[in-house]
């Protein structure tokens, strides 16, 4: 008896997806960290692992919102007691600040080199290792070619790769499965105590292999990312106006 459409078609996905250097946490992984619409975007709507993943930023606001959204993913990555690097030619990330995310800074392994070509150099070893969790790399510029390079390393090792490009100069194409752009949204204190509130970020997916790009705003609370219904955003923003 012939399969459906519909059956022909996820049978086909399911091995496409691999080739492609798409691979897909297990049901039991602790990969569900309360994103949502966002993680509908992705294909088989699981968050792509053993891929290599870009973040664009503008200025150092959105450097460090993009560093904390993804040190909310990293929380989920490194639940079962894995290790992360961490490389860079000028870090600016403050260790300790990961202890909001629920991760110790003791289990990110800081690379500090001189300039981006020991970066990418760095990166690309690292993400041969497949004992760890994640390697992070801040590299402004890349090309398709060691983008690459970087995604035919994580599909033999299934380590998850997170280029940061801070100010890039060029937008080019590059081999990376998802291109994403993190900017910074004012917090809300809580029950309006003075102070910060929790960290909220503008979140924009505009390249997704075989997804839905979008946008979302999302808040860091209970160790999870939360969905910001827009009435609540819209509020809030009239309360800044009036206030």
């Amino acid at each position: 008896m012939l399969s459906s459409k519909a059956d022909i078609k996820h049978q086909l996905q399911q091995q496409i997806y691999p080739l492609q250097g798409l691979k897909h946490a297990p049901v039991a992984n602790a990969l569900n960290v309360g994103l949502g619409p966002i993680e509908a975007a992705f294909p088989n709507a699981s968050f792509p692992i053993g891929a290599i993943h870009e973040f664009l930023s503008i200025g150092m606001p959105g450097a460090a919102a993009t560093s904390g959204f993804i040190g909310g993913i990293l929380s989920a990555l490194m639940q079962n007691n894995g290790a992360s690097v961490w490389i860079s030619a000028s870090r600016l990330l403050f260790p300790p600040a990961l202890k909001a995310f629920g991760i110790e800074p003791d289990r990110i392994i800081f690379v500090d080199v001189h300039n981006e070509k020991e970066a990418l150099w760095s990166m690309e070893e690292a993400l041969k290792c497949n004992g760890l969790a994640a390697v992070i790399g801040e590299l402004p510029e890349i090309s398709f070619t060691a983008s690459r390079r970087l995604q035919l390393a994580v599909e033999q090792s299934r380590v998850t790769g997170f280029i940061l490009r801070q100010d890039p100069r060029n937008l080019s194409t590059t081999a990376c499965v998802s291109r994403w752009k993190i900017t910074p949204l004012v917090s809300v204190p809580e029950d309006d105590m003075p102070g910060v509130g929790f960290p909220r970020w503008n979140v924009e997916l505009l390249k997704i292999r075989n997804g839905k790009p979008g946008s979302w705003q999302v808040e860091w609370t209970d160790k999870r990312f939360h969905l910001i219904p827009a009435d609540a955003a819209i509020q809030f923003d009239l309360r800044k106006k009036t206030g």
